[in-house]
């Protein structure tokens, strides 16, 4: 990297961070999917999290151009892609269209492998229910609701490479080794920032739906 090149970049990190500060640019949503700590030890967490629905999609790809192959698809269905299933507004003359329905955007966006493929889901918003949520107009947009479940996380920051993924899921595994927690599900990738997040204020976790019975 060229001195001209680096000072670039770190006017454009400079400037993304002032404006994240200045709440120019939003850190994250608006809105996080609820949880309940039970259990704190520095950087993990046993969470409890209530049930959630799910705008979900199957893509292939690796781990690190999957999230990005379904990010597309999933914001628009949030932003209005999507048959809306409020009232249908009527004009003059005799005139009538469904209007799509924008949803706000709830953290995180989350990750898990599915038969070799990966499953990439944006949470929907507690105001909505299976029956409120407009139906999306890409039919490989799931909605799926997801119950209680008990979750044991790490938190890092950082870039979003499988580097990084793969070395702190493998501090999450021992942590619920040394806690006796029994895994009962696939790990979730679950990232909470905008890409243009600077990579040092960026926060990043593993999730893995665990028992402690």
């Amino acid at each position: 990297m060229t001195i001209s090149t680096a000072i670039k970049l770190f006017r454009l990190i400079v400037t993304v961070t002032l404006l994240i500060i200045k709440g120019v640019v939003p850190a994250m949503a608006t809105e996080e999917a609820p949880y309940t700590v039970i259990k704190n030890d520095d950087i993990f967490e046993l969470r409890e999290y209530a049930p959630q629905i799910l705008a979900e999609i199957i893509v292939d790809g690796d781990l690190e151009g999957a999230g990005n192959k379904a990010f597309r698809p999933l914001f628009r269905y949030i932003s209005g892609d999507n048959k809306s299933r409020g009232k249908i507004t009527m004009t003059a003359p005799v005139s009538q269209e469904r209007k799509g329905e924008k949803i706000s955007m709830t953290a995180p966006v989350s990750q898990q492998s599915v038969q070799g493929k990966w499953a990439v889901s944006f949470t929907m918003p507690t105001s909505y229910t299976m029956e409120t949520l407009p139906t999306p107009d890409d039919s490989n947009i799931m909605l799926r609701q997801v119950p209680t479940r008990r979750m044991a996380a790490v938190r890092y920051s950082g870039f979003w490479s499988e580097e990084k993924y793969l070395l702190n899921k493998e501090k999450l595994a021992k942590w619920i080794k040394d806690n006796h927690f029994t895994v009962v599900g696939e790990p979730v990738w679950a990232r909470y920032n905008a890409p243009f997040t600077p990579w040092f204020m960026r926060r990043n976790e593993i999730l893995i739906p665990v028992t402690d019975l």
